[in-house]
């Protein structure tokens, strides 16, 4: 029977740009004790957003990381005390200056090693209502793509959110 295993202590090894790091002390089912290091990352929110004529919205934009120009789905942080659909729709606004009716489709976890959320939304009939309002730090394009090029984009691999692309794929029922 699998157990969850006795958290010791952690302690904080790094902390820049909203990224902390902290290296856990687990003891194992056995007794052995072994660190991890675990990303402490907070919510943040995926938006696969379509205009009137079915185009999906997509942020063109550098990614450091990977030292790419990468195709990505709209979003971002969910601030302190906000809700999810309340950042969803500021970062789809702030992103690409659209607007629609937003629809939950599901949270989702980044990997094995982080503590973040994704919450994914669909955001239905997009109209262009406002120029975005981007950080600093970013510089993005945004692109409109026909249903097959966007699967195509997913099948690629070649972006940051292909769950959330499938994932809101398949509750609509456009996979």
């Amino acid at each position: 029977m699998l157990k969850k295993w006795e958290q010791l202590r952690s302690r904080e090894v790094f902390n820049k740009y909203s990224r902390r790091i902290e290296e856990v002390i687990f003891r194992l089912p056995n007794g052995d004790e072994v660190d991890f290091y675990i990303k402490n990352e907070g919510k943040i929110v995926t938006i696969v957003g379509f205009t009137e004529d079915s185009q999906v919205i997509i942020a063109r934009q550098y990614r450091p990381g990977l030292d790419e120009i990468l195709m990505e789905l709209p979003g971002g942080a969910v601030d302190e005390g906000e809700e999810p659909l309340e950042a969803a729709k500021r970062e789809f606004l702030e992103e690409t200056g659209y607007s629609g009716e937003f629809e939950f489709v599901g949270d989702m976890y980044r990997d094995a090693y982080s503590t973040l959320v994704e919450y994914c939304y669909v955001a239905k009939n997009c109209k262009e209502v406002a120029k975005p309002k981007i950080l600093p730090t970013e510089e993005i394009e945004v692109v409109l793509l026909g249903l097959p090029e966007f699967r195509a984009l997913l099948r690629s691999g070649k972006q940051t959110n292909v769950e959330a692309g499938y994932t809101a794929l398949d509750y609509l029922g456009l996979l």
